[in-house]
């Protein structure tokens, strides 16, 4: 199978997911959640070392249950700052906590998160062949609702990569046989 050029072909879970999930439309409130939450932990560092740490992040955020992060007080970061499994940044992990809280005030203002991100994606998946680009029209618009909002750690950049990870931009490159099937 070919595959995208940033695949690390060495590393069988960054293939896994390239092949059953990178691109893939998803619409399930509990994954977009999830990973919206990795996303967070991008910021400055490869995929690569976020998907490698994931299992241990569900671990430590009670498999990514909104509720119990929106909950999350002092004690419970001070827990996450001592787990070598996860990527202890106390920022990211203290937006990751407030952006629980959004996530959850989205979900009741919308009905979903699902739909939330489908009305400012006008319900459709958007081909943008895989290039180095890193920011796009519809990412400045979600990032900036999202921060309009108060979450944090959603620049446009991270949000960008999270709307390729969850299927709203099929951006598989012209030599991946994903963007040959068509995502």
């Amino acid at each position: 199978m070919e595959r995208c050029a940033w695949v690390n072909l060495t590393n069988p879970l960054y293939v896994r997911y390239h092949d059953e999930e990178w691109g893939v439309p998803l619409h399930d409130d509990r994954a977009l959640y999830e990973l919206l939450i990795l996303e967070t932990f991008q910021a400055g560092l490869s995929w690569e070392c976020v998907l490698n740490k994931r299992e241990a992040f569900r671990q430590a955020f009670d498999g990514f249950d909104v509720q119990k992060v929106a909950a999350y007080d002092d004690a419970k970061l001070e827990v996450l700052m001592q787990n070598p499994a996860i990527i202890r940044n106390r920022r990211k992990l203290t937006a990751a906590v407030k952006n629980s809280r959004i996530f959850l005030d989205i979900q009741q203002e919308f009905g979903s998160f699902d739909a939330y991100l489908q009305g400012l994606t006008g319900e459709k998946t958007y081909c943008e062949e895989y290039t180095l680009r890193t920011t796009s029209p519809l990412s400045d618009a979600v990032s900036a609702d999202l921060k309009r909002r108060g979450m944090t750690f959603v620049g446009s950049t991270i949000i960008y990569s999270y709307l390729q990870a969850c299927g709203v931009i099929n951006g598989h490159g012209k030599e991946c046989d994903k963007y040959k099937a068509g995502g």
